[in-house]
């Protein structure tokens, strides 16, 4: 991104540091329970807690989660790596020190490619990938004295996802935490949910004079807790780094925290380097050494990832991208959609856009996820319904009032047609039988309409589907009508 300074041109140079919390049942060096919303320090253990003289063991699960993420980056997997000490003192960090990894990463020399909204493609590196345990909890009560510390989330395993600083704008950064949030969702590592803290980023933002290939001072912004929030953040941060530019003054490197109320960042305290961490290895746990086939072991499971499913989505099925883009971003959402055009008669497009409003409609306002709105009506049901309708037994006015109660009641579409008498009526005969009713009952429309208000066509279709509780077949009544009209 070019920014006009006072006397120069500015870009930006923003990278992101990702802590994905993994969906093991239990935490990294111990058998306590990772549930999120229990009561607090109920799950914990003299591993967690940070006694004395306990030992950690790592948690194999953990390990293959890391790998399989790592492969999904396109990074390389260390088949040796090792664990290390990161030392610092905060009230929810009960042993003094973090077990992390930092000279020997489990995965590092990766990249993800992003789609942009102007149809360009953006390749972002990925540093490395390591796995490390996550600290507890300060809850802050509101004007008491104190604060207290929940150690539930001590240990739960975390997966810290370091980019290079390829990005320049605070949309290609929105851009490539969306990406990431939807591969670790696909490959199951995850639930990446911000909310309850399973996905949480750092953002690294400098500027400097366009054409100059140092970096600018470095400020790390923390407490994102939106994507949303995330661009507001780094979008604020560079005009406040470019407007104290302008104004003569050093930025300062520095950690930040951003007030989402307020849309601004604020200072937290001075940035840490490597060094002030004083780093050495972790002695209570040995080397990781992997075989190559235990990698590629992983790697054959790997699914497909939602860019490859989109492109492939576009060119298979010939929808836009924002569809491809709208279904993909949930993996069980677009599941659903293949296995409803395996199964419809319809083109995939016309599945498309039923999923993406109708079915999409109904996962919102029951509050469920499309894996659970499966269950209750499947995809197979689904598909048969929109069968009906390009068989010409059902409008598709009708089918939304049957895919309703498909929805409430859990029944087959064919059953509640049946039931309700909802067959379209196609009969020629008695089309025109109502038709003609219909017309002798509005001589002067039909004046207008001769005259050449050929508007009115609408309004005697809309009459006849009254008149048959919208079971009259559309298309053969336009037909009939332009007949008897002239």
């Amino acid at each position: 991104m070019l920014v006009k300074g006072k006397c120069m041109e500015y870009e930006a140079v923003i990278g992101l540091e990702v802590h994905v919390q993994l969906n093991t049942k239990s935490k990294i060096f111990c058998g306590c329970s990772t549930e999120f919303g229990a009561k607090p320090n109920t799950h914990v253990c003299p591993v967690c807690m940070g006694m004395p003289g306990v030992l950690p063991v790592l948690n194999r699960e953990v390990l293959n989660k890391a790998i399989k993420a790592g492969l999904s980056l396109n990074c390389e997997i260390s088949l040796f790596s090792k664990f290390d000490r990161k030392n610092y003192f905060y009230p929810d960090l009960p042993k003094g020190y973090q077990i992390s990894q930092y000279d020997y990463p489990i995965a590092k020399n990766g990249f993800i490619e992003v789609d942009l909204p102007d149809g360009s493609i953006k390749r972002i590196g990925i540093t490395r990938a390591h796995m490390e345990e996550d600290a507890g909890k300060l809850i802050h009560t509101e004007g008491l004295p104190q604060s207290y510390v929940d150690l539930n989330r001590a240990g739960v395993p975390l997966l810290e996802i370091v980019s290079e600083p390829d990005m320049r704008t605070a949309e290609e950064a929105y851009y490539y935490l969306k990406e990431l949030r939807n591969i670790m969702k696909y490959i199951d590592v995850s639930d990446v949910n911000m909310e309850e803290g399973s996905l949480r980023c750092d953002a690294n933002v400098s500027v400097r004079p366009f054409g100059q290939k140092e970096f600018g001072t470095k400020v790390e912004i923390k407490n994102m807790n939106s994507f949303n929030g995330v661009k507001k953040a780094i979008e604020y941060e560079i005009e406040r780094q470019l407007m104290a530019l302008r104004e003569g003054e050093k930025i300062i490197q520095e950690t930040r925290l951003f007030d989402s109320k307020q849309n601004k960042t604020f200072s937290m305290r001075g940035k840490e380097e490597a060094n002030d961490y004083r780093y050495f290895p972790e002695p209570d746990l040995p080397p990781i050494i992997i075989e190559k086939s235990f990698v590629d072991k992983i790697k054959n499971s790997i699914p497909e990832l939602p860019r490859t499913k989109k492109l492939r989505f576009i060119n298979d099925y010939g929808i836009t991208m924002q569809d491809a883009e709208t279904l993909t971003d949930d993996k069980a959402l677009s599941d659903y959609f293949e296995e409803c055009v395996k199964t419809a008669k319809t083109e995939p497009k016309k599945v498309a856009n039923w999923i993406l409003s109708e079915t999409n409609a109904y996962i919102n306002s029951y509050k469920i996820s499309a894996l659970d709105f499966g269950k209750r009506v499947t995809s197979k049901a689904t598909a048969e319904l929109l069968n009906y309708v390009e068989d010409g037994i059902i409008s598709g006015k009708i089918a939304k009032e049957v895919y309703a109660e498909m929805v409430e009641k859990r029944k087959a579409p064919g059953e509640i047609i049946k039931e309700k008498g909802l067959k379209q009526i196609s009969d020629t005969g008695e089309l025109e039988r109502l038709i003609d009713k219909v017309l002798d009952s509005h001589q002067n429309e039909v004046e207008k309409y001769k005259a050449g208000n050929l508007k009115l066509l609408g309004f005697f279709v809309g009459e006849i589907m009254k008149e048959t509780r919208g079971q009259a077949n559309p298309k053969a009544v336009n037909e009939i009508l332009k007949q008897k009209l002239g």
